[in-house]
């Protein structure tokens, strides 16, 4: 497997009635198939995340739409940015991702976390634990999914989950990629190294080389050769032909937020680590100069407040394809 340049699609509040939303997103994913990008992720929410918008903007569930994108496109890659573990039972979500699999034509990643969103648990019923106990009903989910991608029958009695020679057909392959998603040095590094074929690293870019030798170090502790694990980064996007309109989208978006940009306020420096905003052309020197250089292989971007406009994707995905 091989994630070097990635588009996400993180909201769906695009100008229109409800009915504009999926011909929307089919839009992007053609757009980002046709210009070099290789996977398009939608992330597994059902609330829009703080950072984004208001919970009750528009949020289309993950796999009933990366089942419907299989159907509308014919070689990029299919996934989540990430599967919340806590949402689903392991060995149904393992059946969902192999079935997208078998309908994409061999085109599915599995993206998985531990989860995180509160509110969404709180709301819709789920169980949301504590920081350990996520992290240890991901580690037993990951007991139960990966042999059931791989052909096996797991045996698993744990204390969150249970698995009985379960089955998993049909399959189309058995090296169905398994992608972990995160910041954790520790926990989720680790499962990555132990798991997984690519892990994104959501972080600022200047924490990037220090997450790396945590990368390093979580695969010597388990007998992995580093280059065997891809990793990725996730930025924000704020891109235009005009670098000024460019600047102003991220000035107004951050201004959504309630952030002034130019503050002393530690959230605005978090937000500013994880930008990339100007032309086109800029934006693809910024991703090589602080991502790519430092290790990382591949970048996902996602485009917040433009991505839905004809051609915007194309030109992002056409620059960075450059420096890659």
């Amino acid at each position: 497997m091989s994630i070097r340049l990635g588009y996400q699609i993180p909201s769906f509040s695009y100008p229109g009635g409800v009915g504009d939303i999926f011909p929307t997103v089919v839009a992007q994913a053609q757009e980002a198939e046709r210009s070099g990008f290789d996977t398009v992720f939608v992330m597994d929410h059902f609330y829009q995340l703080p950072n984004i918008g208001s919970p009750d903007e528009p949020m289309l569930e993950a796999y009933t739409t990366l089942g419907a994108l299989a159907a509308a496109t014919s070689k990029i890659k299919l996934s989540t940015l990430v599967t919340g573990n806590t949402y689903r039972n392991p060995a149904m979500l393992a059946k969902v991702v192999t079935t997208l699999d078998v309908i994409s034509g061999g085109r599915a990643v599995l993206g998985i976390g531990a989860g995180w969103y509160e509110l969404e648990h709180r709301q819709m019923g789920y169980e949301f634990g504590t920081f350990t106990e996520r992290f240890e009903r991901l580690t037993e989910a990951l007991d139960i999914i990966e042999p059931m991608l791989r052909g096996s029958h797991p045996e698993h009695e744990g204390k969150w989950y249970s698995a009985v020679g379960t089955l998993n057909e049909p399959r189309i392959r058995d090296d169905l990629p398994i992608m972990l998603g995160g910041g954790g040095e520790k926990k989720t590094f680790g499962l990555a190294a132990r798991y997984a074929s690519h892990l994104n690293i959501i972080c600022g870019a200047s924490e990037l080389p220090t997450k790396l030798e945590a990368v390093q170090a979580r695969c010597d502790e388990v007998g992995r050769d580093r280059e065997s694990l891809e990793t990725s980064f996730l930025a924000f996007v704020m891109t235009d032909p005009d670098a000024d309109a460019a600047r102003s989208m991220q000035l107004d978006y951050a201004a959504s937020l309630g952030l002034d940009l130019s503050s002393d306020d530690p959230r605005a420096a978090v937000l500013r680590d994880r930008m990339f905003v100007g032309t086109p052309d800029d934006v693809a020197q910024q991703i090589r100069d602080r991502v790519l250089d430092t290790g990382v292989d591949g970048i996902i971007i996602n485009m917040v407040r433009n991505g839905y406009v004809p051609g915007m994707v194309g030109l992002a995905g056409e620059a960075i394809a450059k420096v890659l």
